[in-house]
């Protein structure tokens, strides 16, 4: 079968280097998730290492010609190949209440939304990993105190154990991309329970980082938060130098009673 023609408008680049594809595949521990959903699989060079190994392994694709060339490469009983947008998916439907980890070379105009999904669905997703456009993985995996530290950076760290594991180069893919690559992992962390009001807090670090050069202070104004609590120091920092523990801690103290919106 012909391979399939990479569309910009779905930010397809296919990975063409079988090393790098198995070691994307090795940063998944197979005895640990049964249940697997790999995004964009394209022409399968990393479904291939993952299809012996996983007892069941989903196949995500919205490009109606990598569909028919995986169907044409995979049959049933090997995969489960679902036709549509990751985006719009329903875990439940799929998985029930079972866990189930992500993996794959994901689609870079929607990586951002991919991790987004992924964080509002993490009790049912215990493992995370895959090929991101560098600036966007380095963002996840940054600590506080730097440019790149931001909203994804946070709510990611929040939830889940951050790694940035090996740097790919653009000739590795067909057509190349214009920027570098790095595979992540993310591992949800088990010991730890978010006891604030989960909407105010993704609200907060939102609003801080729409205006990151400023104070909390300011970045915060249009929440009408009491004088009496802003007067703490925490208010005199900029969003860059909180922890995810900063702003729970914040989320605790603000309380979702004390606010208008």
């Amino acid at each position: 079968m012909k391979p399939v023609r990479a569309k910009k408008k779905l930010g397809q680049h296919f990975l063409t280097d079988l090393t790098i594809a198995r070691r994307i595949a090795e940063t998944l521990d197979f005895q640990k998730y049964s249940n697997i959903i790999e995004i964009g699989p394209g022409m399968g060079v990393l479904t291939q290492f993952l299809v012996s190994e996983t007892q069941s392994l989903n196949l995500v694709e919205i490009d109606s010609e990598s569909v028919a060339y995986l169907k044409n490469t995979y049959d049933e009983n090997q995969v489960n190949l679902i036709e549509g947008d990751f985006l719009k998916l329903d875990f439940k439907k799929t998985f029930g209440e079972e866990p189930f980890a992500i993996i794959g070379n994901f689609p870079y105009n929607i990586s951002t939304q991919i991790v987004f999904k992924t964080l509002e669905n993490r009790d049912q997703i215990p493992f995370f990993s895959g090929m991101f456009q560098k600036e966007v993985a380095e963002r996840i995996c940054e600590p506080p105190g730097s440019k790149k530290y931001g909203i994804l950076s946070v709510l990611t760290q929040l939830f889940y154990k951050t790694e940035l594991l090996f740097h790919v180069p653009p000739q590795v893919f067909k057509p190349p991309p214009k920027v570098d690559s790095a595979v992540i992992r993310l591992v949800r962390k088990t010991d730890f329970h978010l006891d604030c009001d989960e909407v105010l807090l993704f609200q907060l670090v939102k609003l801080s980082f729409q205006q990151r050069r400023k104070t909390l202070r300011n970045c915060l104004k249009t929440l009408n938060i009491p004088k009496m609590l802003t007067e703490d120091s925490i208010f005199d920092l900029r969003p860059e130098k909180l922890s995810g523990k900063d702003f729970v801690q914040l989320a605790k103290q603000i309380g979702h009673g004390n606010i208008s919106n």
